[in-house]
């Protein structure tokens, strides 16, 4: 805390009469440099005047234009980029537009508003609030982005682009999601998707979703859509049908248990007989001086007709063990 104490009224390791003293005899040197490089780009501007309207996006791309500016570089020590961008700032603002006490910066930053009358009266009315334009002042006034984020959205874009590598994305999004609060304020489908990206391997989906029907809510929420429900259904038959193949395959006592399947069969299929010849003793007979309607009638010989088909094909199964279905008596079986 003293240390705090004793530097609050400084700035970095100076006192603020200091840093005023500072930051003039800087300014003096800022303007220097900027009319240096001005100098610089005219002189370019000389050797190479720019050879469309609408600066570098075309001309500076010719061979010619290149050739020139990389040698005049060369020759006075400084590197062709250097050059490419004096001039071009220089053929942005004529020697009359110029602001003075304007760096040499801001005036490069706002050579990219498009039209010269905006640009040029843009320079001499810095942000409101403010005393003189500054470096980031111009960047927002371009829409480019900032050195030092101040706004949410600036500070989102600049770690959108510190994180375009994919592997540093990957790190700051696992530390992000690690802060209750920031998933918190994650939107609903935002977290939808993310979940579904986070998922697609297929062994990382099947642990996250078994832990999630573990959560009741979830488990009957997930089963009150159809198309879930029927899968779960499906994969708990197909579950069933591939654990009975391995009992099958590899249990010893398998043979034994086909067995007692089979005698299952045979009494479920005796006693689903026995029903139907009983209810049909229970039934007929009530039917004594009735006669039917012509459509009660078609409905009735129809499922003989079904009942029909259906002891055929267990007379079938029974003396050849075959139980495929054609076409016509699948039909028949459904209803069709």
């Amino acid at each position: 805390m003293p240390e705090e104490i004793e530097t609050a009224d400084k700035v970095g390791a100076v006192s603020p009469t200091r840093y005023a003293e500072i930051v003039a005899e800087l300014r003096k040197l800022v303007e220097s440099a900027s009319r240096i490089q001005f100098t610089i780009g005219d002189y370019a501007l000389e050797v190479e005047p720019m050879r469309e309207s609408g600066g570098q996006d075309r001309s500076d791309d010719l061979f010619t234009v290149k050739d020139s500016l990389f040698r005049l570089a060369e020759d006075i020590g400084l590197s062709y980029s250097a050059v490419k961008e004096a001039r071009w700032t220089a053929s942005r603002w004529p020697k009359d537009s110029r602001v003075k006490g304007l760096s040499f910066t801001v005036h490069k930053i706002l050579a990219g508003i498009p039209d010269a009358a905006e640009r040029f009266a843009a320079a001499l009315n810095p942000p409101e609030g403010k005393m003189r334009w500054t470096a980031d002042e111009a960047r927002r006034r371009v829409g480019r982005q900032v050195e030092n984020p101040v706004t949410p959205q600036e500070k989102i874009s600049a770690i959108h682009t510190l994180a375009a590598d994919e592997e540093v994305a990957a790190t700051v999004t696992s530390d992000l999601l690690r802060r209750p609060t920031v998933v918190a304020q994650v939107k609903q489908d935002d977290k939808v998707r993310v979940v579904e990206e986070l998922t697609r391997d297929d062994h990382v989906a099947a642990t996250v979703t078994t832990g999630l029907l573990r959560r009741p809510d979830v488990a009957f929420r997930a089963m009150s859509d159809e198309t879930a429900r029927h899968q779960v259904n499906h994969a708990q038959v197909e579950r069933g049908r591939q654990a009975r193949e391995h009992f099958e395959d590899t249990n010893p006592a398998a043979e034994t248990v086909r067995n007692i399947d089979r005698s299952v069969e045979f009494l479920d299929l005796v006693t689903a007989c026995h029903s139907f010849v009983a209810a049909a003793g229970r039934v007929v007979p009530g039917m004594r001086d009735r006669q039917l309607g012509e459509d009660e009638r078609i409905i009735v010989h129809e499922n003989v007709a079904r009942v029909r088909a259906t002891l055929d094909w267990i007379e079938t199964a029974v003396d050849t063990g075959k139980v495929d279905v054609d076409g016509e008596l699948a039909r028949l079986l459904q209803g069709e």
